[in-house]
């Protein structure tokens, strides 16, 4: 893997142009390559937990909604929604209305999207995070865990008091996994590390991922890694006031707290719902569990090149070498943690 320095930039404006025509249940998913063949343009709909002004994960999301809008003419729509009840109500009036594609944007929307998915069979629905699957129904399972080994790897070459703090939104399970590699890579290099883990109970609350963070730091730890939406831009208030050193995460935040953030474990998610879109506006589109990583250019460990000659050369070449490895699917402590995780597929090329 080459560890890039490259940063992104989060599109600013909302699109919300929702359609009125009623699609024919009774039709499979493969009817989205009526679209196409009629000149019809594809139409898109987003539902995210959280703002997408959070310059991470749901900013992201909007980047690839944008991307679709720009690259294949999509109609787009988007609505940040808040509870299962919302997630339900949401994913109905898009497949009432025809959308040929909605994504759930986080674990979370997996349940609602099964339930409704049956019954809008013309409308494919892309859980990211997700590991559900009906006809027309998708999760899409990003290998994030790959590029937090290799974060955890220079966390554990750079921290001095051995401490390392671990700070998200809620409990899933895709956050545990990639904690557990981030500590994994960290004790690969430095054996002495230990972790604090702390869980906000929210994505939102700028304040509270303040507060965890300050908390940890007072504990001891000198880098935290976390993975929290618009409640890490707290973690990175007290980093900053602090002087410890902070991870971005899901986009590449770098240019946020530039003098703060080593670097960032990013997932490319306007690589990733093109790559989606693509293959439904070409129909015949299967339901099934795709795992996206850094094979395919999805996931990658992002070095923030302000800070980038912090860490010693041996570690940069180390964790290149990691890359490689994990990229070959040759790297066995990150198929250790992984057993058992087997059902993914591969997107159409």
């Amino acid at each position: 893997m080459k560890i890039r320095t490259t940063s992104t930039t989060l599109a600013a404006t909302l699109l919300a142009l929702l359609g009125t025509a009623c699609g024919d249940s009774s039709k499979s998913a493969s009817a989205t390559a009526d679209s196409a063949a009629t000149g019809t343009p594809l139409r898109v709909a987003l539902l995210t937990p959280g703002p997408v002004s959070d310059k991470s994960w749901n900013g992201g999301a909007y980047e690839g909604l944008m991307a679709l809008h720009d690259s294949l003419g999509a109609q787009v729509s988007h609505i940040q929604t808040k509870t299962p009840a919302e997630f339900e109500e949401n994913f109905r009036q898009y497949g009432a209305q025809g959308y040929a594609l909605v994504v759930g944007h986080g674990f979370e929307f997996q349940d609602a999207a099964a339930r409704v998915a049956p019954q809008y069979p013309k409308t494919v629905y892309a859980i990211t995070s997700g590991r559900v699957t009906a006809p027309n129904l998708a999760g899409i399972s990003f290998a994030f865990e790959e590029a937090s080994y290799q974060a955890g790897m220079v966390a554990g070459a750079l921290t001095k008091t051995n401490i390392l703090g671990l700070i998200a939104g809620t409990e899933l399970p895709p956050v545990k996994l990639s904690f557990r590699a981030f500590e994994a890579g960290a004790r690969s290099v430095n054996p002495k590390v230990q972790v604090l883990t702390s869980y906000i109970g929210n994505w939102d609350d700028v304040s509270a991922g303040k507060e965890q963070a300050l908390a940890q730091i007072a504990r001891g730890a000198d880098l935290i890694f976390q993975n929290a939406d618009a409640a890490g831009l707290g973690v990175f208030q007290a980093a900053r006031e602090k002087k410890v050193l902070a991870f971005g995460s899901n986009a590449n935040q770098n240019d946020v707290a530039p003098d703060v953030i080593i670097g960032s474990v990013v997932i490319d998610l306007k690589h990733a719902l093109l790559l989606i879109g693509k293959e439904v506006a070409a129909g015949g589109f299967t339901g099934r569990v795709i795992n996206l990583g850094e094979k395919d250019d999805v996931v990658q460990l992002v070095l923030n090149p302000a800070l980038q000659s912090r860490i010693p050369a041996a570690t940069l070449a180390t964790v290149d070498s990691v890359g490689k490895a994990i990229k070959a699917g040759t790297f066995a402590p990150l198929q250790e943690l992984l057993k058992g995780s087997n059902d993914a597929q591969p997107l159409k090329h």
